[in-house]
């Protein structure tokens, strides 16, 4: 495709809605390891370059007819659980608090999980398309098989963040692919009924979260005291906040894991809830610019594609924020565009490329050979 007809056809929008995220976050890491001390931390400058190699990945993503993924459908999908399983080569993978994620390639840590994400994404929008929908019982049972060794993997690893990512992100493409709403009760009844039954199944520190979850004022269950520095952090903000780099809490280390999971309540100790409710603003604006995006392609694949990475983007938003607050369990799922990590974030940037990709050529006569 020639480059005037890609620069005509990119949707300009949805990257300058990322790079205020992105600007947002990159200030609060900043913040969050005391630059104006310290001087240009590790954290900030891998952020900063992982950001712009995620912007030469868009770049090249525009050259690429997104076809080709729907084409290898199936490699992408073998090739996304022996991704995974790199975590339990000897010496290749690492382990951390408990849970072996991680592959470590010199320097750099990747967490094999994020980019399992993205091939499993690509895989199910053709399984879907190839289906024609989501129209019955044995067409769930489908999609369920295909996503469980994600779900089991994962869940081996443990990391229940993510297991929960890939669950939420089946259901929302089976919904949009036409699943109905009975069939979303039942599921829901179903967990409800089976939830009680997994819990002993659970690694004993996922365990903890839970109870943790359930019993808030305990702060001798782990977990408790990240929350509730987390919430004294956020209130401390008040209404418009302390400024940038005048946060107290996070600067004396009251605050735990605060550049990249609790990162949203650094960031509120400084804006406020002005802030805090303008960071909001703009997931929901990012949100909404891929769903409009989703219903401009021209095919079922590119459209479930963008809303696979719609629901993914959702749900680590939702949970992240949540998390923070006390809402929800304490994962270690981190805010897309502000938290740290290189994987999480050139993760999401491929997945912005993608759905770029796909806008470019949503008229027909843009496409091109691949």
């Amino acid at each position: 495709m020639k480059i005037n007809k890609i620069l005509s056809n990119f949707d300009y929008w949805l990257m300058l809605i990322v790079m205020i995220i992105f600007a947002i976050g990159l200030v609060s890491i900043a913040s969050a390891t005391d630059v104006i001390n310290e001087g240009l931390t590790r954290e900030v400058k891998m952020q900063a370059f992982s950001f712009l190699l995620g912007l030469v990945v868009i770049i090249i993503f525009q050259w690429v007819n997104y076809e080709v993924f729907g084409e290898f459908h199936k490699a992408i999908y073998a090739l996304s659980i022996i991704v995974l399983l790199l975590v339990y080569i000897p010496g290749l993978g690492i382990t951390r608090q408990g849970s072996q994620r991680w592959i470590g390639l010199g320097p750099i840590d990747i967490q094999t999980s994020e980019l399992a994400k993205i091939g499993f994404i690509l895989f199910f929008a053709k399984f879907l398309e190839k289906m024609n929908g989501v129209k019955g019982i044995k067409d769930i049972i489908k999609s369920l098989l295909v996503m469980a060794p994600f779900l089991l993997i994962v869940m081996k690893q443990p990391d229940l963040g993510t297991s929960l990512v890939f669950v939420f992100v089946t259901f929302g493409m089976m919904f949009v692919a036409g699943l109905k709403y009975r069939y979303i009760l039942l599921g829901g009844v179903l967990m409800g009924i089976g939830l009680p039954l997994a819990y002993p199944r659970l690694e004993p520190h996922q365990r903890v979260r839970i109870d943790a979850f359930l019993n808030p004022d305990d702060m001798t269950l782990p977990g408790n005291y990240h929350v509730m520095q987390s919430k004294i952090t956020m209130g401390s903000g008040e209404m418009y906040g302390k400024g940038i780099f005048e946060g107290v809490y996070h600067r004396l280390d009251y605050l735990p894991v605060q550049e990249s999971d609790f990162i949203f309540a650094v960031f509120v100790e400084e804006a406020g809830f002005v802030g805090g409710a303008l960071l909001i603003a703009l997931y929901f604006l990012l949100l909404m610019r891929m769903i409009h995006i989703s219903r401009k392609v021209k095919d079922d694949f590119g459209s479930y594609v963008i809303i696979g990475f719609v629901f993914m983007f959702a749900f680590q938003i939702i949970e992240n924020i949540a998390m923070t607050m006390g809402k929800m369990p304490v994962t270690g799922i981190t805010l897309p565009f502000v938290s740290y990590g290189s994987t999480s974030l050139v993760t999401s940037m491929i997945a912005l490329g993608i759905a770029e990709s796909i806008y470019v050529r949503r008229k027909k006569g843009t496409f091109i050979s691949y």
